[in-house]
């Protein structure tokens, strides 16, 4: 029992984060996953706004990873056969993003990473109305 002591003790809330996840994502069906990965890429970029703003860049370069981790999943999870244009013009979008992101990534302005997750948003809505 003391090693998940230890564990939980270290970083708390990195384990409630862990543990939440793994609660909203034992069950979900793909969709739902899809929509979890536009939620939590749009919430990475703007807590890298705010890390700016606040000048936690830890936190900053952290949460950009984590962004730019969950668009490269977004990305490699396009069925190009099935998808056709749309696919194609995900993957256009998705690594476009990325590469917006990892541009602006040394600057100090949280402006470029709202405007991200802005973008990342409305196509996350856009997902959210469809029922595939």
């Amino acid at each position: 029992m003391t090693r998940y002591a230890t564990a939980l003790a270290r970083n708390p809330a990195a384990t409630y984060r862990q543990i939440d996840l793994a609660g909203r994502t034992s069950g979900a069906d793909a969709h739902a996953l899809v929509g979890l990965l536009y939620a939590e890429g749009v919430a990475a970029l703007r807590a890298a706004a705010c890390a700016v703003e606040t000048r936690q860049y830890a936190i900053k370069s952290e949460r950009l990873s984590r962004a730019t981790a969950i668009l490269f999943a977004l990305e490699a999870g396009l069925d190009f056969e099935r998808g056709g244009d749309v696919s194609r013009t995900l993957a256009t979008f998705y690594h476009g993003l990325r590469e917006q992101v990892l541009r602006v990534s040394l600057g100090n302005d949280p402006q470029p990473f709202r405007d991200a997750a802005d973008s990342l948003e409305e196509i996350g809505n856009a997902w959210a109305s469809v029922r595939g």
